[in-house]
């Protein structure tokens, strides 16, 4: 699988499909230095060939993972959003609203991390 589109017809539930599809395309129009890329089967935000935020699928959520020291930062706020998460990931259920404004404060962080970073992964 090498495009976005490829991942989203792996999707079953066309509801969830259009969901993350939506947040992806509001990540795209939100940040567009950002590139979507599939590595690892799935859909990842780069900026400058570094990671960013990376998006997965499963039957009753779709999960989020910024790098852990990021997702680490905001585990008091994705609480609060009530997301649950694990150490490399929160969970948004289907049937949950997105926080965007708390999505795009992860995004900008990770952005700002990793600025001047020449390897994929953080060090």
């Amino acid at each position: 699988m090498d495009t976005l589109q490829e991942y989203l017809e792996t999707i079953p539930n066309d509801d969830h499909r259009t969901k993350l599809e939506h947040v992806i395309q509001w990540g795209t129009e939100t940040f567009p230095e950002l590139k979507v890329e599939i590595k690892w089967n799935q859909p990842m935000m780069t900026h400058n060939g570094t990671f960013i935020i990376s998006f997965s699928a499963s039957s009753k959520h779709f999960s989020v993972a910024p790098e852990r020291h990021i997702l680490d930062e905001f585990r008091d706020k994705l609480t609060e959003a009530g997301y649950s998460h694990s150490k490399a990931l929160f969970r948004i259920l289907w049937t949950q609203d997105v926080n965007y404004a708390l999505l795009a404060e992860i995004i900008e962080r990770s952005i700002e991390f990793k600025k001047g970073s020449k390897t994929f992964w953080a060090k």
